[in-house]
């Protein structure tokens, strides 16, 4: 994809640059150049008005209005939150459609949020360098995540470079995965969802394999992401597991940790929608579990607009499975309390596909949003199981 430019006035001097955005935010429409005097306010009042704030100043006060910015965000969205509480109120007595609402509510804020807040630039040069003070060296975690730069001035907005620079880190440190031994870490790309949930891991990791494998050791993974539930049937003793997915990005993080892992071996990778060619008797999936749009590369991993994958999963898991093999679906049910989808939707699609539930498994998320009674949505997420589904034809 071509990445779009952007045609602004360095002081009387046209100047095209590259826009670089990593959610697909159309570039701004207009640029004010910004540096250490400009309020806060003032800054607040330009990026509601859609003008993008090119920094020349100290790059940590840029840090600094940022969360600013962020505070003033917070603040107007607080002031008309009133409806959502007493939504939220509703929803904890049990009311789907209020929760569904409020859910609705709750994203189009967020992205209020990240328009705004995406609007302070910083210039990057073709090498991803910038002469700002006090700046950090962004050049691994710009590369990784874009590659070379095609152009000689790039903007990128401060908030897209935060998150890059988190990226790199979480891609150089890893995430520790217990379940997968001593010391076993997964190495996450940027835009690849990190495996930070880890009772669905804790699932996998339990679940007694399907008698089946004896006939033929053969599993698939479909959506692999980072590779850590391939990574994880293959050091449960499966001879071979396929492991799918259609980003290219995905597909070279998941090389890259079974590689670290000394998995590579046993594990074949295949860019595919969904299934592989061929049966197996095992095939794991755990689809985006929230049906609503994603907005960016890496929501992909939690949001699926239509449960177009999960409903691809169960309508082809037949025909792939051999005689008595196990097909693995593991799925929050947090869509549930949302509103957003029923649990009779779920078992018909899964009736429809020809599917018998063998036995189900479930865990209660650790994750830190399921205590957080902060949380607009908290009154779905205290209700959450996550659960392995061992389907059979």
């Amino acid at each position: 994809m071509q990445t779009p430019t952007l045609t602004w006035l360095d002081g009387d001097t046209p100047k095209t640059s590259a826009w670089q955005s990593v959610n697909g935010a159309p570039a701004p429409k207009r640029i004010h150049i910004a540096d250490d005097t400009l309020s806060a306010d003032t800054a607040y009042r330009l990026a509601c008005e859609g003008t993008g704030l090119l920094w020349r100043g100290d790059f940590q006060n840029a840090r600094l209005l940022l969360q600013a910015l962020s505070r003033r965000v917070e603040k107007a969205i607080a002031k008309t939150s009133s409806k959502l509480t007493a939504q939220a109120a509703a929803a904890s007595n049990g009311a789907p459609a209020d929760m569904a609402a409020l859910f609705h509510a709750h994203r189009k804020t967020q992205a209020q949020r990240s328009r705004i807040l995406g609007l302070l630039i910083i210039e990057l040069s073709a090498d991803w360098r910038t002469p700002l003070r006090r700046a950090p060296d962004m050049q691994a975690a710009c590369t990784e995540a874009w590659g070379p730069s095609g152009a000689d001035s790039n903007l990128v907005s401060m908030q897209a470079l935060q998150g890059l620079v988190g990226a790199h880190e979480w891609r150089k440190k890893g995430v520790p995965i217990a379940v997968l031994g001593t010391g076993a870490h997964i190495h996450p790309y940027f835009g690849v969802f990190s495996p930070i949930r880890g009772e669905y891991l804790t699932l996998v990791a339990q679940a007694p394999l399907p008698a089946a494998l004896s006939q033929q050791p053969i599993a698939f993974d479909i959506g692999t992401g980072t590779g850590v539930i391939a990574a994880l049937l293959a050091r449960k003793g499966i001879a071979q597991v396929l492991a799918t997915d259609l980003s290219d990005t995905a597909l070279a993080c998941a090389h890259d940790n079974l590689q670290r892992l000394g998995l590579r071996q046993q594990v074949e990778l295949v860019k595919t929608d969904l299934y592989p060619q061929g049966q197996a008797a095992l095939i794991v999936c755990n689809p985006p579990w929230v049906p609503a749009r994603p907005t960016s590369a890496i929501e992909h991993a939690v949001y699926d607009e239509g449960s177009r994958m999960l409903r691809g999963f169960l309508a082809g898991l037949k025909d792939h499975l051999i005689p008595g093999g196990q097909g693995w679906l593991i799925l929050s049910d947090l869509a549930e309390h949302l509103g957003l989808r029923t649990h009779q939707e779920l078992l018909g699609w899964i009736d429809a596909a020809g599917l018998t539930v063998l036995k189900r498994y479930d865990a209660r998320p650790q994750h830190g949003k399921s205590s957080n009674t902060q949380d607009p949505l908290h009154a779905a997420r205290k209700k959450e199981i996550t659960s392995l589904w061992c389907l059979g034809v």
